[in-house]
């Protein structure tokens, strides 16, 4: 099974910016013509004139204006509010795109519902990974948990036997793990003694400073992400920039399994 969709932003419910319209509006700004921009788009000059007509009509302030000296139908270039919102709509695609990919690899009916479960799941924990059980060690009373995500990091966790009994879970399945930002600890490399089960290696991509703490987000091996939070004296000690390597570090009866 796979799925489909497409982007369409509305204003005063009717259809405002899609993708046909947005081509057209990157070949105006390119071109610099409605004219060259419609031959480009292989639509006619009239419809072309009709779609920058209806966008700038419903828009709060034009996407595309004239500019003298233009051939072949008049010079046209696009308004510092039409590049903004290309911008704001290549986002939006890039984002529904993933989710498509995502929907569509999960395959059989009750994988696209147990996906579409995760993803409208509130939780207060920031990490949100998801992965496959390559292992169950089971324990007098809990079980080890090895979770791969995305084929390159494998998450430990704790959990009781009883916990795995309830969700049926075994090797091969599908599940999730979920670490509160504030229990990830984070360190400039990998320490050589520690009683903490998940170390994990990634790159500084992100940090949002607070009035008390710092969040900073890392790009982990096969592109997930992982957040800690951390005091501003921590910060300021460790003083992280974008780029840097850093080791995430969470114990394994930190993480909650999902499934």
């Amino acid at each position: 099974m796979t799925v489909g969709g497409e982007v369409w932003l509305n204003q005063d419910k009717a259809q405002f910016l899609g993708e046909s319209r947005v081509a057209l509006l990157k070949a105006i700004s390119s071109l610099g013509s409605i004219n060259r921009a419609a031959k480009a788009i292989k639509i006619g000059y009239k419809t072309a004139w009709d779609l920058v007509d209806s966008m700038n009509n419903l828009s709060p302030q034009p996407l595309v204006e004239r500019v003298s000296g233009g051939k072949g139908g008049g010079g046209t270039k696009l308004t510092e509010a039409g590049e903004s919102l290309i911008a704001l709509f290549d986002l939006l695609h890039a984002k529904h795109s993933a989710l498509i990919d995502l929907f569509s690899r999960s395959g059989d009916p009750s994988s696209l519902l147990r996906t579409a479960q995760r993803i409208t799941m509130k939780t207060s924990a920031r990490n949100q990974l998801v992965g496959k059980v390559v292992e169950i060690i089971k324990g007098a009373v809990n079980s080890e948990i090895k979770l791969l995500v995305r084929g390159k990091t494998t998450i430990i966790a704790t959990i009781t036997n009883d916990g795995v009994e309830d969700m049926g879970l075994k090797e091969g399945d599908e599940a999730y793990a979920l670490v509160k930002s504030s229990w990830v600890i984070l360190a400039r490399s990998k320490p050589k003694l520690i009683s903490v089960r998940n170390a994990i290696e990634g790159t500084v991509e992100a940090i949002v400073e607070g009035k008390v703490n710092v969040e900073i987000k890392l790009s982990i091996e096969g592109g997930a992400t992982l957040t800690a939070v951390i005091t501003e004296d921590a910060q300021k000690e460790l003083d992280f920039k974008r780029g840097d390597k850093a080791w995430a570090l969470f114990k394994a009866s930190h993480v909650i399994i999902g499934a």
